[in-house]
């Protein structure tokens, strides 16, 4: 192809519709094979007549080819979608940011729960450190004419924080003392005791206040008894004793910060309140 005849194409491109294609400028030759498209055809064959200028010298006349056309397909219509629903919690749903801590001794699972609680109003303080407070009654349990016989949880933590509950070596303690250093350790609004309903448990946690409780450990079921404290108390026991602080609520379940595993997870409230009653509904409201 001649320079010349490139600059008219150029020159005639800035006149001429744009809806129109134009065709290369050729000598005419025999029908080559076809090529395949590499377009989709969206339209007929038709007759387009080569346009002719004076420059065009090749040819005398300007002769007729035919083109295949392509008109780009029509873009897909969109498909309506509903907008994302933005997660609305239900009524009663709530989750409180206490942090998760793990129990740093064999029973020391209620300090590590009041730690939780402390921290959660930005008071903390080291397991050992709190536990300082609960004086343990070191002193051994003690089968007298078939009646077991050991410390009082309610006033001490009774027995060895590294010993064993299944060997009566330690045990663990109850809420007058948990509630008792809370108080003196920045939460002074603190309360607790046993005997609480379910309902005003979740009404806490809905309010955002963590809840601490006492349950069996892995929320298991054995067998509840009593011992005679030293004091002459009768204490319910059962021992995989454990205590937990509850973090958050919703319709049917509690959140559990568990300091056995330094973890945190969901229970049925069925599966909580099952467990916790092994313990009269005894509990530490932290506010």
């Amino acid at each position: 192809m001649k320079i010349s005849t490139i600059a008219s194409v150029t020159i005639l491109g800035s006149t001429m519709a744009g809806s129109l294609m134009l065709g290369p400028v050729r000598q005419p030759v025999a029908p080559a094979a076809p090529v395949a498209q590499t377009l989709p055809s969206t339209g007929p064959q038709v007759a387009i007549n080569r346009i002719r200028h004076g420059l065009d010298l090749e040819a005398p006349a300007a002769p007729t080819e035919i083109y295949e056309q392509y008109v780009p397909p029509p873009a897909p219509i969109p498909v309506p979608t509903a907008a994302p629903v933005a997660w609305v919690p239900s009524p009663g749903y709530r989750t409180i940011p206490v942090p998760i801590y793990r129990q740093t001794r064999n029973l020391n699972c209620e300090t590590a729960a009041l730690q939780m609680g402390l921290a959660y109003y930005g008071h903390y303080y080291s397991q050992d450190s709190l536990f300082a407070y609960e004086n343990p009654d070191l002193r051994a349990a003690q089968w007298i004419n078939g009646v077991l016989h050991w410390g009082d949880p309610y006033t001490n933590f009774v027995g060895n924080v590294n010993g064993s509950e299944t060997n009566l070596t330690g045990y663990g303690v109850y809420y007058p003392v948990i509630l008792s250093i809370a108080r003196s350790h920045g939460v002074p609004n603190a309360y607790g005791g046993e005997g609480f309903s379910p309902g005003t448990i979740y009404a806490e946690l809905a309010a955002g206040h963590p809840v601490q409780v006492w349950m069996e450990a892995r929320w298991s079921r054995p067998a509840v008894r009593t011992w005679t404290a030293w004091d002459g108390r009768s204490v319910r026991y059962s021992l995989a004793e454990h205590s937990v602080i509850l973090t958050g609520v919703s319709a049917t379940s509690v959140r559990v910060n568990d300091d056995q595993f330094g973890s945190q997870y969901w229970v049925s409230k069925w599966t909580f309140e099952t467990s916790w009653r092994d313990f009269n509904n005894m509990a530490v409201i932290y506010r």
